[in-house]
């Protein structure tokens, strides 16, 4: 959508694991060039839709829900048993508010302004947690630096029954420098509760979060790296996942 500005770091890591990654505005959705049918994944990038306003996740996912052609084909390809998501950022707040079209994503919560009132742009750590996720298959317990770059990154529940269930379908945590979940500042940015910054659907095939694996997934864009990891970091397992669950 307009404003979106990660596109191309994320071509650039599906592109690493073996995709043919191609851009489609929404406008191409709209008119009929480009239609979700012909995909089996979907990539929704990080940025500011709509330009650097509050809330502009929830105004791209409007256009969706608004508009009945497009409502339908988001709808039938979320429901392709073969299809899988991955949101980021600007992206992950956009499939929050599609929860409604997206199976087992109904006790998703809202992403609203972090704690801090202000933008955070950091190097943070997260942990994957156990999760159905296709996407972060077999990464469950690795604690990896990311980069975060968002206002409204913060997970707000409705109420404590929610938390509950949602907890397993918590895809990732910030945690501290001793790998400990923290809800304190900077270690987590936002302020989201028990350290929630991934989401998963529930049988896996929707993967949102606020950091940024695709700014990531090579060892010279991470502030530090083991050698082993050679030319890629441990993000691109993210990406590889992906390829591996549309063979």
């Amino acid at each position: 959508e307009q404003g979106v500005n990660g596109h191309l770091e994320m071509a650039a890591a599906f592109d690493r694991a073996g995709f043919i990654a191609i851009d489609v505005p929404m406008y191409d959705l709209l008119t009929g060039e480009a239609n979700l049918a012909d995909f089996q994944g979907l990539a929704v990038c990080g940025g500011f839709s709509f330009g650097d306003v509050l809330g502009a996740g929830g105004g791209w996912a409007k256009s969706i829900l608004f508009n009945s052609k497009i409502h339908e084909e988001f709808e039938q390809f979320f429901d392709r048993n073969e299809t899988f998501t991955l949101g980021v950022c600007n992206g992950c707040q956009m499939l929050s508010e599609l929860k409604q079209l997206i199976p087992g994503a109904e006790h998703w919560p809202r992403f609203v302004r972090n704690r801090s009132e202000q933008f955070e742009a950091r190097f943070v750590m997260v942990e994957i947690s156990q999760s159905p996720s296709v996407l972060l298959s077999g990464m469950q317990g690795s604690r990896m630096p990311v980069v975060v770059s968002h206002g409204e990154g913060r997970v707000e529940m409705e109420s404590e029954a929610q938390l509950e269930k949602l907890e397993r379908l918590v895809a990732m945590r910030f945690v501290d420098h001793q790998g400990e979940v923290t809800q304190t500042y900077p270690y987590n940015p936002n302020g989201s509760p028990h350290g929630i910054t991934g989401l998963t659907s529930a049988d896996g095939r929707v993967t949102v979060m606020m950091p940024h694996p695709e700014r990531v997934f090579r060892t010279v864009q991470c502030s530090w790296a083991p050698k082993h990891w050679g030319e890629d970091s441990g993000w691109i397992s993210l990406f590889h996942r992906a390829r591996a669950f549309v063979r």
